[in-house]
């Protein structure tokens, strides 16, 4: 009896939850909201450029010197974090409206993304793409 009681808890719960709201994606519906709630937590940055998903659950703002913003859709609520090629611990490229990375970050560790426009996924790739210098030696 005891079991069922918590279980039929549980259900309630979670189907409360569920109609509330609680189970909601949330979504960008331009690339203007992804600037203005990247701007929420970065006031200071100021986006040169900003690729949309084709799921509308992640934009990546190009932030200049080497850094790119993201925002990305956590639930009812975005995530939201600047990255440079150094914190990229693997990337591959898909199809060709496909990338895919993983971060050195414990909090979230990327993912797959694919874009409506292989323009944009080739100038995601490009920037997240390790920049290697041409001098191997050190300046005396």
């Amino acid at each position: 009896m005891l079991v069922a009681i918590v279980a039929l808890g549980i259900a309630l719960s979670v189907a409360a939850v569920h109609f509330t709201g609680g189970s909601k994606t949330s979504t960008l519906t331009s690339a203007g909201q992804a600037q203005s709630r990247f701007a929420e937590d970065f006031p200071d940055e100021m986006a040169t450029m900003v690729r949309l998903t084709a799921d509308a659950r992640t934009a990546f703002l190009d932030l200049g010197r080497g850094r790119i913003g993201i925002v990305h859709s956590i639930g009812g609520c975005f995530l939201t974090r600047i990255v440079t090629p150094r914190d990229v611990t693997a990337l591959t490229a898909g199809d060709a409206n496909s990338v895919s990375f993983q971060l050195a970050d414990c909090t979230w560790k990327g993912g797959r993304f694919h874009f409506a426009s292989a323009t944009d996924a080739q100038g995601l790739l490009n920037a997240l793409e390790p920049h290697r210098s041409n001098s191997t030696g050190e300046a005396a």
